[in-house]
C-alpha cells in the first residue's frame, strides 16, 4: 500500500474566476489514473497520500476544491468571491484538471461530500469514469441537510439546543434557517463573529459523531483551516449544494455501464443509510457493502473494504 513518498508532480491550475486548484500525483506516472475527491465540503485534501492505492499500479491524483486546502483564494478571506464557488463550478474544475494532466479515463474514490461531488462529475461525463468507489454516501439532498442540522438534533438535545442559541434561533427554527443563518455568520465583517461562528458550527458536527469515539474531527480544525471549512459548508448547504431535490439517484441510470461499489456504516448518524440503499437501487452496476459498527468516519472494516474494491479495479 501506499507510503508516504510525496507527490512526484504538483502544481496550481488556473480554473477561471480568479481561482486556482492545487493538486498533485502520486504512485506511478504510468498506472491506472483515480481521483481522490475530498469530503467538507471545504474539507481540503489530506497533507500526504491517499491510503488503500497500490502505487505500482495507480497514478493517484488528489486536488483541492476551489476555496481551500493550498487552492486560492482561500474561503477564511472574506473577500473571497463564493458566488463562484458551486458545484457545477467543482464539476467543471475536476474535467479541467482530467485534461490538464491528460488523462482519458479516471476511477474516483472518496466520501461524504465527496461522494455527492463524485456523483455529480460522473453523470456529467460518465464515459470519462472508469469506476467508482465510494464510502460514507451522500447526495446532498435538502432531506439530507435537513437531517443533519435538524432532525438528528432529537438524538442531541442539548447540543442542538447550543448549535439553535449561537445564531439566536428558537426551538422551531428549521434546518434550513439554521444553515443560512450560519452562512451570513461566517459572512460577518468582524473576525470574531466569524470564528465564534465556526466553532458552534464544529462543536455542532462532532457532537453528531461522538459516539463513534474517534475525538473531536471538526473541531480539532483551526484557524483558516476551520473558517474556510465552515463558511463553505454553509454556503453549499444554504443552497442545496445548486442540485434539484434527489437529481443525483433519480439520474443513477447515468451510470449504467459503469462499475461501482457503496460503503457505508449502519451507525451514522450523520447520513443515514438509507441514501446508500436508495442510490444501490437506482444503479444496477453497484453493489452495496453495509459495515453493521461503522459510523460515518468509518473503521478498520470500511478502510479493508474499499482496499479490496482498489485492488479490484486495479
Amino acid at each position: 500500500m501506499l507510503t508516504d513518498t510525496g507527490p512526484h508532480a504538483q502544481g496550481l491550475l488556473e480554473v477561471g474566476d480568479g481561482n486556482r486548484i492545487h493538486w498533485e500525483v502520486f504512485g506511478n506516472p504510468d498506472g491506472r489514473p483515480a481521483l481522490v475527491v475530498h469530503g467538507g465540503p471545504g474539507s481540503g485534501s489530506g497533507p500526504s497520500a491517499p491510503r488503500g492505492f497500490d502505487p505500482a499500479v495507480y497514478r493517484i491524483v488528489q486536488f483541492d476544491q476551489r476555496g481551500c486546502g493550498r487552492s486560492v483564494p482561500h474561503a477564511s478571506d472574506p473577500a473571497a468571491d463564493l458566488s463562484v464557488n458551486t458545484t457545477a463550478h467543482l464539476v467543471a474544475d475536476m474535467e479541467r484538471l482530467r485534461e490538464h494532466l491528460g488523462i482519458d479515463r479516471w476511477l474516483l474514490y472518496g466520501g461524504s461530500w465527496g461522494s455527492t461531488l463524485i456523483l455529480a462529475y460522473a453523470q456529467a461525463h460518465p464515459w470519462r469514469v472508469s469506476a467508482l468507489v465510494i464510502a460514507a454516501v451522500t447526495t446532498t439532498r435538502r432531506s439530507e441537510i435537513a437531517w443533519l442540522y435538524g432532525g438528528v438534533g432529537r438524538f442531541f438535545p442539548e447540543a442542538h439546543a447550543r448549535f439553535r442559541a449561537a445564531v439566536g434561533a428558537d426551538d422551531d427554527a428549521t434546518a434550513a434557517e439554521l444553515v443560512a443563518a450560519y452562512a451570513r455568520l461566517m459572512d460577518d465583517p468582524d473576525p470574531a463573529v466569524r470564528e465564534r461562528a465556526a466553532a458552534d458550527w464544529c462543536a455542532w458536527e462532532d457532537a453528531v459523531l461522538s459516539g463513534e469515539g474517534q475525538g473531536t474531527p471538526y473541531s480539532d480544525r483551526v484557524d483558516a483551516a476551520r473558517l474556510g471549512f465552515v463558511r463553505i459548508c454553509a454556503h453549499y448547504f444554504a443552497h442545496g449544494a445548486w442540485l434539484e431535490e434527489g437529481a443525483l439517484i433519480r439520474d443513477a441510470h447515468r451510470l449504467a455501464g459503469i462499475p461501482g461499489v457503496l460503503i457505508h456504516g449502519r451507525q451514522d448518524m450523520g447520513s443515514p443509510l438509507v441514501t446508500a440503499w436508495e442510490l444501490a437501487r437506482a444503479w444496477p452496476d453497484a453493489e452495496l457493502h453495509v459495515v453493521e459498527a461503522a459510523g460515518h468516519l468509518g473503521g478498520t472494516e470500511t478502510r479493508d473494504l474499499v482496499r479490496e474494491a482498489l485492488a479490484r479495479f486495479a
